[in-house]
Formats: structure tokens, C-alpha cells, sequence
């Protein structure tokens, strides 16, 4: 039984669309590679199966006396605290052995729980109705330890199928003193109550997330092994000791730290080892950083901001001098902007992703010129300026001599205009051009 047995047919967070780990369709899962292994023996299968609860965030081990053959994904109920439990097949077969002596865990162990059956219609209807139950209760179980005013954190809430248990998970610094918590939640739920404290990082893993990555946290996916992490992990990749970005969603530092560190410290075995200063004739220069990648180390000399970036046979070189008594003149370093290596683009590239913007900016360069060189003349020849220009570099004539006093009567224009011989000099007295006055008005007096 999986996402499709019950009753939707829809898992609760990838839509439908299989694939995600969100809402527990693939949360903490395990490829059965041993599934296909021919066995010879019957009798030497292994009868112990891995059940998983609370949507993989807890497994357990359950020995299958029935013999009943179960696929993974199937709801079994199990044996409870005074009653029965309802939890999903998550590995079968011989790889469950492989688990079990991953973990320390005696396959014949006579402490170790056993299936009752397939669970039917009733158990997986009980099931489903505690498991409705515990957002309520969660609730309801942090308002009491706030009431009491204890220094801890419930976290989650796992209800038996039967509804008679009930186990708190919860974080604190110290050790608390829940009796009457217990007390409280007996009488009030009406169930058997179990405390059991956990880690920052299982609470992470049991709330889930969205890391800085953008992926889904990989406690909560994947990761069921918590190995220590610490701050070297962060020097040796060379990563800038900062407490907010080394940090997860949990407080603590990334898991992730530890994921390339093998890769790193491979990589830092060809960098020579007490290389921290080198003597020169300018002073003594001081390690500042080992680009791993590029295999570079980088060193400044006393009153100078400049870095020189140097190889790692020229510092073992320099290294090898210092320890004859040699002082160097000079670091040589390396010119990063002349040793860059040319990428070699392709004339023809079928994937449109392949494509350069480089190579798509050159091509438009020369199509554009390439149709400017193309285009008909339309203007016939044109005259050939490259001969001597006229000298203009003459005298000038001379333009500061006084203006004339435009300010009278401007004379009427619409008559014939004189030719454009000598002007006049107007400095002198204007001739009175207005027309005659009519005085017939004086005759008639």
C-alpha cells in the first residue's frame, strides 16, 4: 500500500506527480538493490522486516513469523504498548541484514517485536483517525508546558493506531523535570504518555524545510546518520568562518560541510605543508590564501595591498632556497590576465545551448558589416577629397567696427532694392525716406 492505497490515490505533497520527497512519498528512502538476488535457501532469507512510521522518520526492525510475503509500501500492524500498531514496509529482504549490522542490531534478538498481520480496512481506518487526533494534542500539550513554565520544546506527537500511547518528542538545554506534565497529560488525554528527548537536528529532520540551497533538507530526505561537523571542515575548503552562512535551518553547522571534504583534502595534498612565509629581497611575504582550484597560493609583502599569486612548484622552489640560506629577488608571479586560456569556439553547433553569446556577437559584427561594404552607390562618383584642402587660415576682415543705431524708423523696403554695391556709411544722418505729407488740409483752412 502507498500513495495510491489510501483512498485518494494522491500523495499529501507532491500533487500526484510522484517524484518529491514533500509530505512523505519518498522521504528516508532506501533502493531495495538486492530485491532480484536469487537465494538458494528458502530457509536462509531473512525474516525481518523494516517498518517505518511518522512518514520515515522513524524505522524500526520486526521479525515476519507469519512468512507472509510483503512489498514494500504495504501497511503491516504491528505489536503496540497494550495493543497494535499501524506502520508502512520500507525494506525487504536480504538488505534489511545489511541494515540491522549497520545499526548493531541482533537479527534473533528475542526483544524484537513481531508482525501480526496485513493491516485491514479497521486497522487502517483506527489509524488514520489517531493520526488526526495529534495536531490537537500537540496544541494542546504546549499550552500545559507553558503554563508550567518549563524550559523545553515540544516538537511532535506520535499517536499509537490504537490510540492508548502517545509519545512526545521534545528539545531542551537541560534536564526538566516533566511529572507533573505527565500527569497532566494522562488525565487529560486518557492515554499512556512517554517523554523522549531529541536533538536540535531530529527536530529539523521531523519539521522538514527548504535549505539555503534551495532543495529540500537532507535530514528530512535522505540523511538518517548525524556525524559531527565542525569549523575545520569550513577552513580546509577555504570558506569564510561565518556563523550565519555555515549555519542550517537547525543552528548548527551544515551537514553539507562534511560532503566534499574527502575531495578537498585529496586536493591539499599537493600544496607543500610549512609554506606559511617566504624570505625575499623585498621582505618577508605572508600566506594569505590556497586557491585549490586553480593550484595557487597567494602571498603579500610587508607595506604593500598587492597579492601575487604564485604556483606551487615556484613555492616549493622558493621553499628549498630559504632552507639553503638563498633569498630570492623576486616572487615571479603569476600574470593571470596574460595565462588565461582562450576558449575555442565552434563553427557549427547543433544545441542551441551550446551556442556562445560571444560567437553570436562576432557573427552580427560582421553580418552588419558585411551589408554596409554591400550596399550601391547612388550618388555616382564621388569627388576625391584627399587633395589639398584651401588654406583658410587667412586674415580675416574686421567685424569690431561700430555698429549702426538701429533704433530710429526702419525705412519702407517694399520698394525696389539697390543693387549690392558699396553701402553707405550710416553713421552719418539717415535721409528722411517717409512719403510726403498731404497738406491740403492746411490749403482748405
Amino acid at each position: 500500500m502507498g500513495c495510491g492505497s489510501c483512498g485518494t490515490g494522491k500523495p499529501g505533497g507532491c500533487q500526484s506527480n510522484g517524484g518529491c520527497s514533500t509530505g512523505g512519498c519518498n522521504r528516508l528512502n532506501v533502493h531495495d538493490w538486492l530485491r532480484d538476488l536469487p537465494i538458494d535457501d528458502a530457509e536462509s532469507q531473512c525474516k525481518v522486516l523494516e517498518v517505518s512510521f511518522k512518514q520515515g522518520s522513524r524505522k524500526e526492525f520486526y521479525r515476519n513469523l507469519t512468512l507472509q510475503h510483503f512489498e514494500k509500501g504495504d501497511y503491516v500492524t504491528i505489536e503496540g504498548v497494550n495493543g497494535f500498531d499501524v506502520g508502512e514496509v520500507s525494506i525487504t529482504g536480504e538488505l534489511v541484514r545489511i541494515q540491522m549490522k549497520k545499526r548493531g542490531v541482533d537479527e534473533f534478538s528475542a526483544e524484537m517485536k513481531k508482525i501480526v498481520r496485513a493491516s485491514n480496512e479497521r486497522d487502517i481506518e483506527a489509524f488514520k483517525i489517531s493520526k488526526s487526533r495529534e495536531a490537537d494534542i500537540l496544541a494542546r500539550s504546549r499550552t500545559h508546558a507553558s503554563n508550567l513554565k518549563l524550559a523545553m520544546k515540544l516538537s511532535e506527537v506520535e499517536l499509537q493506531a490504537d490510540g492508548k500511547k502517545a509519545t512526545f518528542f521534545y528539545t531542551a538545554d537541560d534536564r526538566i523535570d516533566f511529572r507533573e506534565l505527565i500527569r497532566i497529560f494522562a488525565g487529560e488525554f486518557k492515554v499512556k504518555v512517554e517523554m523522549r528527548q531529541i536533538g536540535i537536528r531530529q527536530e529539523a529532520a521531523k519539521l522538514g524545510g527548504i535549505g539555503s540551497c534551495g532543495r529540500e533538507l537532507c535530514c528530512s530526505t535522505w540523511l538518517h546518520d548525524f556525524k559531527s561537523v565542525n569549523t575545520t571542515a569550513a577552513r580546509y575548503q577555504n570558506l569564510s568562518i561565518n556563523q550565519t552562512k555555515l549555519s542550517g535551518q537547525c543552528g548548527r553547522l551544515k551537514c553539507c560541510l562534511n560532503f566534499e571534504l574527502d575531495t578537498y583534502l585529496d586536493a591539499l595534498q599537493d600544496f607543500p605543508d610549512y609554506a606559511d612565509t617566504l624570505q625575499t629581497a623585498m621582505g618577508q611575504a605572508f600566506l594569505i590564501k590556497k586557491d585549490i582550484f586553480k593550484n595557487l597560493m597567494w602571498y603579500t609583502l610587508p607595506n604593500n595591498t598587492k597579492h601575487y599569486p604564485l604556483t606551487i612548484q615556484r613555492v616549493k622552489e622558493i621553499k628549498r632556497l630559504n632552507q639553503q640560506g638563498v633569498v630570492v629577488d623576486e616572487l615571479e608571479a603569476v600574470d593571470l590576465t596574460n595565462n588565461k586560456v582562450k576558449e575555442v569556439e565552434n563553427s557549427f553547433v547543433e544545441l542551441v545551448g551550446q551556442i556562445s553569446l560571444k560567437s553570436l556577437e562576432k557573427n552580427d559584427r560582421r553580418r552588419r558589416d558585411q551589408q554596409r561594404n554591400d550596399r550601391p552607390n547612388n550618388n555616382g562618383p564621388r569627388p576625391n577629397n584627399n587633395g589639398p584642402r584651401p588654406n583658410n587660415n587667412g586674415p580675416r576682415p574686421n567685424n569690431n567696427g561700430p555698429r549702426p543705431n538701429n533704433n530710429g524708423p526702419r525705412p519702407n523696403n517694399n520698394g525696389p532694392r539697390p543693387n549690392n554695391g558699396p553701402r553707405p556709411n550710416n553713421n552719418g544722418p539717415r535721409p528722411d525716406n517717409r512719403p510726403p505729407q498731404n497738406n491740403n488740409n492746411n490749403n482748405n483752412a
